[in-house]
């Protein structure tokens, strides 16, 4: 258990000294939070402007002068927006909203025994004080969300295990609003999961989650690796985990959350009775006739499951989870599965593994301190998508031309150059991964997933830098341009759109069994406006300075009109 914490009544004022809190943002994109304990550190390392800008304390720095047109406006915003980029060349910045990404992180480093400092849990108790609804203090899917079960059930646990008393106001509230809504018997799919791990929930009230299905023959369109890659990423180690059974070691804190997450008596409730039980607040998709069919021959068959079989499905969903963390540098494809991998890993291969060290290491740049508190942002951040719109914003406005940008723009293409992927993932075909050569991630290069529209749009910003300005050198040849437009050309579905990560590879059949309850269209891959936008624009600009390359591919019936 981690040492119960005196807190405020409420999170208005910061629970540590702000002023204590750098930022470390020159390597390659990470950014890591570090709190300073003494007054010689902190004179030893003054905070930045880019400091003080995220914590929302004053930055002193000299008004600008009043714009008298548009442009003039849009140059103060830049000279202004210069002081927070990172010195590697990004902008760092608070990616937050979903409410059930900080709950994962707390309870995924409590069962594996992964400290957080007495600063983190401070501002991470501050964060969800501050983002309880104000009527009823509970929580829902995201920040401006109505209040949940799924919400509410993680995060009055998440306060619990970082160490509030159950009497605290701000608890007394959640929980009587936990329990007009039923308790967190009620809780969605991915709640009662992550309760399981905490052992105050029953995983025999859980739906199957099989790893057999991982065992099916490829072709067929139901095979995990045809969902959406967020879906089945999530899927692969809370299968691992259900199938262990995985629960933590009962203390005084789970005996007396098991009192205070529910209505009635714990040890009273009827658990398998509780898997389709989910409060009509939470549920978005509902789930089909289909799906509770499915799950009725699943459940079946988990009072009988063939060792052998389960053996088998149990190595090779492992497999996956090993090559995920070594494909992304254990950044992973977001926190959700980055923090279930983490508990897989700690379990097989022990806390003083090399996974685990990596993934303590990396767990670090999914935590933000920002004006709230600190919460686990929405991935490791999203670097390469802010700084692309900037670059191109400067360019179009003509205000990349001017002296005093020059520095900055040099720094911003440096940090392109360095981010484009370069070759594919180490484990390629055998982690279903689409290809990555050439193509710019969402957030950073180690984190190494390809997504459609960054690509089109980091595309864009160094064909702005490089051809527009006669001041910037040609760090992206030629020849990794073009692996960037292969990558793009290779995304491209039957339909002519664009989807996000990969190809469409599933049947939209298959969201008819989405089991999540509070998300819908998570299924399978989809074209996106969006995302065909910036792959047919990015194309258009590539191909009036290489005319020639691919010109077959990139032509009007296909992709884009003719060039006049």
């Amino acid at each position: 258990m981690w040492a119960p914490l005196d807190v405020p009544e409420n999170g208005d004022a910061p629970f540590t000294d702000l002023a204590r809190w750098r930022l470390n943002a020159d390597d390659n994109g990470r950014h890591v939070w570090e709190y300073l304990d003494s007054e010689e550190a902190c004179r030893a390392r003054p905070q930045t402007v880019m400091d003080k800008f995220q914590l929302g304390l004053p930055t002193d720095l000299p008004a600008l002068p009043p714009p008298k047109t548009a442009l003039d406006a849009a140059r103060n915003g830049y000279s202004f927006l210069k002081h927070l980029q990172a010195p590697d060349g990004h902008w760092p910045c608070e990616y937050d909203g979903p409410m059930f990404l900080t709950p994962g992180l707390v309870i995924g480093s409590y069962v594996t025994g992964m400290e957080l400092k007495r600063a983190e849990r401070l501002e991470l108790i501050r964060y969800l004080f501050r983002k309880a609804h104000k009527e009823d203090g509970g929580w829902g899917v995201h920040f401006e969300g109505e209040t949940t079960v799924f919400g509410t059930a993680l995060n009055y646990t998440a306060l619990r295990v970082l160490g509030v008393s159950p009497d605290h106001p701000v608890l007394v509230k959640a929980r009587n609003t936990l329990h007009k809504l039923g308790g967190a018997v009620r809780s969605p799919q991915w709640g009662k999961v992550w309760l399981s791990i905490l052992n105050v929930y029953d995983w025999e009230g859980v739906n199957a989650l099989p790893p057999e299905l991982w065992l099916l023959p490829e072709w067929l369109p139901l095979h995990p690796h045809r969902w959406w890659i967020h879906s089945r990423n999530v899927f692969i180690p809370m299968s691992f985990l259900y199938a262990k059974r995985f629960k933590a070691p009962e203390n005084e804190l789970i005996l007396s959350l098991r009192r205070e997450l529910y209505v009635d008596d714990y040890y009273s409730i009827d658990w398998p009775a509780q898997r389709n039980n989910v409060c009509p607040v939470d549920i978005y998709a509902p789930h089909t006739a289909l799906l509770d069919t499915l799950f009725a021959i699943l459940g079946a068959y988990e009072q009988c499951a063939i060792p052998p079989l389960r053996k088998a499905g149990m190595d090779r969903i492992y497999d996956l989870i090993v090559k995920e963390d070594e494909n992304t540098a254990y950044q992973d494809l977001g926190p959700v599965n980055k923090m279930l991998n983490l508990v897989a890993r700690a379990i097989v291969e022990g806390r003083e593994s090399d996974a685990y060290a990596q993934h303590k290491l990396k767990r670090r740049d999914f935590m933000w301190i920002g004006p709230n508190g600190m919460s686990m942002n929405g991935t490791n951040g999203v670097q390469l998508w802010d700084i692309a719109f900037i670059v191109q914003a400067l360019v179009e406005t003509g205000l990349a031309k001017e002296e005093e940008n020059r520095e900055s723009l040099l720094k911003a293409l440096q940090w392109l150059d360095e981010t484009q992927i370069r070759e594919d993932p180490p484990h390629y075909e055998s982690a279903y991964r689409h290809r990555t050569k050439g193509a710019w991630p969402f957030s950073t290069k180690e984190q190494g997933y390809t997504v459609s529209d960054c690509t089109g749009e980091g595309l864009k910003a160094v064909l702005y830098l490089q051809e527009h300005l006669s001041f910037t050198p040609k760090l992206v040849s030629k020849e990794r341009l073009c692996d960037a437009v292969d990558t793009m050309l290779s995304l491209q579905n039957p339909s002519g759109g664009f989807a996000s990560y990969e190809l469409v590879r599933g049947p939209r059949l298959l969201e008819y069994i989405n089991p999540a309850e509070v998300f819908g269209n998570i299924m399978i891959e989809y074209e996106y406006p969006e995302c065909t936008t910036s792959v047919i624009t990015a194309l258009a600009i590539f191909r009036k300075h290489h005319p020639n390359y691919r010109s077959a591919d990139i032509e009007y019936d296909k992709i884009l009109p003719p060039p006049h």
